[in-house]
């Protein structure tokens, strides 16, 4: 399984260097000894992201997700009702640039995943690494998310916790470096670890695809075989995820180039869950038999969904 990195989308331009700065800022003051003890804190609690995570209701219900909702706007769309005596993988499509959608649908409440979807508790999962930085690790948490780690999704999934929904953003960072307006790329072909674990915990598969996730940032696409392009690739390889340049529209004029994303609509369909059969060891055979399974049923939600948000008949997915 490849890991998926989900933060919040403004975490890459504003949660991340600010925790760098104030902890420096910390370390160097007076303060220095409310840090130490932080740390061993921290270190005693080093195992949440991996045990269910440290949701809290209270920052799910923040006005401000509201607004950031409205902004694109990003909408949740259910297709079939769920049972909360059971739990789910929720595959999410596409990565796009940031997975705003992810993150806005079930890192917060402003969609209304709980009134959608009562009673099951939806789990964002990201790289284990971000939860190894002081501060930003507690935002994260905070935002109901957990480790992606093996251990992490079986301990989300195992039959005594029912009622959780584990996101993942199956493309992960390879899928980014994919992400351009008007195309339809995922990075699935050879994704079968969330198959596996699906298979192994006996839990329903349930795709999710998120039209318009890819108009709401540009980004810079270099030449293959260029040094950039390679330096990309090498950094998605090292570090986990991939440095994308990218662009929206300026902070006081939509006509001009920045830091914004654009204006444009998300909606994200909830597909029909797939029961999953429970083997403690599937074959590679029966891992490709629901891994093609699980293909046909996110063709199906696509070309199911596509026109009504804005697509064209002959738009389709692409699968690499």
């Amino acid at each position: 399984m490849t890991p998926s990195e989900v933060p919040s989308p403004f975490t890459y331009r504003g949660e991340g260097p600010v925790c760098a700065l104030l902890i420096s800022w910390v370390i160097y003051s007076q303060l220095w000894p409310v840090f130490t003890i932080y740390i061993i804190w921290m270190i005693s609690d080093w195992k949440t992201p991996e045990r269910g995570g440290r949701r809290s209701l209270w920052m799910s219900k923040w006005t401000m997700w509201n607004y950031f909702r409205d902004y694109f706007p990003i909408k949740l769309h259910k297709t079939a009702d769920l049972d909360p005596k059971h739990n789910y993988i929720f595959a999410y499509h596409p990565h796009g640039i940031m997975s705003i959608g992810a993150f806005c649908n079930f890192g917060t409440d402003s969609t209304g995943f709980s009134h959608i979807f009562p009673n099951l508790k939806p789990h964002l999962t990201t790289l284990a690494g971000n939860f190894k930085v002081p501060l930003y690790r507690d935002y994260l948490l905070a935002a109901g998310m957990c480790s992606v780690a093996h251990s992490s999704i079986d301990y989300l999934l195992s039959s005594q916790r029912p009622g959780n929904a584990v996101v993942i953003v199956i493309g992960g960072a390879a899928e980014a470096l994919n992400c351009a307006r008007n195309k339809h790329i995922l990075t699935l072909k050879r994704r079968k670890g969330f198959i596996r674990k699906a298979l192994t915990n006996g839990a329903s598969l349930v795709p999710v695809y998120s039209f318009g996730e890819n108009e709401v940032l540009e980004q810079y696409h270099f030449e293959p075989g260029s040094w950039k392009k390679a330096l990309q690739e090498t950094f998605q390889q090292w570090i986990g995820f991939a440095p994308c340049i990218f662009f929206g529209q300026g902070i006081f004029s939509s006509a001009s180039k920045g830091i914004m994303p654009l204006h444009k609509a998300i909606n994200t369909v909830v597909g029909k869950p797939i029961p999953m059969p429970k083997m403690e060891n599937p074959s590679e055979q029966q891992v490709d038999t629901y891994h093609a399974l699980y293909i046909k049923s996110l063709q199906d939600l696509f070309n199911a969904h596509k026109e009504r948000f804005g697509l064209q008949q002959s738009d389709s997915l692409v699968l690499i």
